[in-house]
């Protein structure tokens, strides 16, 4: 299947067939394809400058650092390329600050927890915390340090942050984990944890940040901030665009030179990320993804009553996920067929990501065209099961032998 383009909250194919997109190009599209305010900045500032090196101010790093940091409640930013490029400043900033604090003759807290079932990024640093053995087995060995508490789990949490630890990296809300969502309980002690060891609070909000759960971030639910806060997907409206964020005590440590970029935080793609926000703003979206966000729960919940495969409907605003006791790969494909584009994670997860535009209408269409295809999924699931059981089970008067020189053939 090859997409030609988009429009709104729509994709094309190349056969013209539409499809209504609930994965955002895995929540980065956030207000959907070729919004009119996104192309216009584009084909302004291509005209201009498309880069500029760094060596250099532009005229959108300043204005779209300060939107950040007024957002956040942090007070510096660094532009990154990417989302793991954002997780891996975060880490070697945990690091220069634990280094740059340690008393003489001690050693400097290198150690780094993170969650179960975490996805941080596929470059070394990012994958050393990442939770799935089939994301970091390929590449061992990782960076040393790495240790991971159970989900939500205070008690595993206090056991392993010790005084070795230098950072502890959540997502506020886990997408590729599984829409789960972080407890106020753990976080709140994972913020006291942190505290009493002098070690960062890094908040990975790439996928759950920038407006997603109605709020400008995901953790501004709980009373206290993190020290280190890393963002992408959404950030530059599909172009590619990250950020580490952090509080004036931790992002001391970074002094010129220690950590660089040649491409973050080019003219032209500031200037398009300064403009997302302030759509954001003017079109008053995080309104729009609380309330589309609801009609959206509330759907899926008259959805789980109807069908008794669906165990729970997770998340908050327009990140929100259907757990199923039966395999979702089949229901993806078939919603594909229906016109509609979804993904599943960790097998069983539906995952809905939206963009902030969508209107009551749109999410009355999806809910509608999901219905009509979990009805499907049952049969479709379990015959396929049914047939490869059908094709393993012996077959009448076979041996057990002759069964075993067909296998080999």
């Amino acid at each position: 299947m090859v997409f030609t383009h988009g429009s709104d909250c729509y994709l094309y194919d190349s056969k013209g067939k539409r499809y209504l997109d609930f994965l955002g190009g895995i929540a980065v599209n956030a207000l959907g394809y070729s919004h009119p305010r996104l192309v216009r900045v584009i084909q302004r500032e291509a005209k201009r400058a498309v880069h500029l090196s760094n060596l250099f101010h532009n005229p959108f790093q300043g204005p779209l650092a300060k939107k950040l940091a007024g957002w956040s409640g942090l007070n510096r930013i660094f532009f990154t390329n990417s989302g793991t490029e954002g997780i891996e400043g975060a880490l070697k900033l945990a690091r220069a600050y634990a280094k740059k604090n340690a008393t003489p003759g001690s050693r400097p807290k290198t150690g780094i927890l993170a969650l179960e079932n975490s996805f941080h990024g596929r470059t070394f640093g990012a994958v050393s915390i990442t939770y799935p053995a089939k994301y970091r087995e390929p590449f061992e060995p990782l960076v040393p340090g790495a240790r991971f508490v159970r989900f939500n789990d205070v008690a595993d949490l206090e056991k392993k942050f010790d005084a070795e630890i230098g950072a502890i990296v959540i997502e506020t809300i886990q997408g590729e984990g599984g829409i789960s969502v972080v407890s106020e309980d753990f976080w709140n002690s994972a913020r006291e944890l942190a505290t009493k060891h002098d070690a960062a609070l890094i908040a990975d909000e790439i996928q759950c940040g920038l407006g997603r759960t109605g709020r400008k971030f995901a953790y501004q639910k709980f009373s206290s901030k993190p020290d280190i806060v890393t963002v992408a997907k959404p950030l530059a409206g599909g172009l590619p665009l990250g950020a580490v964020l952090a509080n004036e005590k931790f992002a001391e440590a970074f002094t010129p030179g220690i950590h660089g970029t040649t491409f973050g935080g080019g003219p032209l793609i500031c200037a398009v990320a300064l403009e997302f926000l302030n759509t954001i703003e003017d079109e008053k979206l995080l309104d729009n993804v609380r309330e589309r966000g609801a009609e959206l729960k509330s759907g899926l919940e008259k959805l789980k009553r109807r069908f008794d495969f669906i165990r729970e409907v997770r998340g908050e605003g327009l990140i929100l996920g259907l757990d199923l006791s039966i395999e979702g790969a089949p229901i993806v494909d078939e919603a594909l067929r229906q016109g509609l584009i979804i993904n599943c994670t960790h097998e069983h997860i539906l995952r809905f990501l939206p963009p902030f535009v969508i209107r009551t209408q749109q999410v009355r269409e999806f809910l509608s065209a999901l219905g009509r295809v979990l009805a499907k999924a049952p049969r479709n699931v379990w015959e396929a099961k049914d047939a490869k059981q059908a094709n393993d089970a012996p077959r009448i008067g076979e041996t057990a032998g002759a069964r075993a020189q067909a296998a080999v053939r």
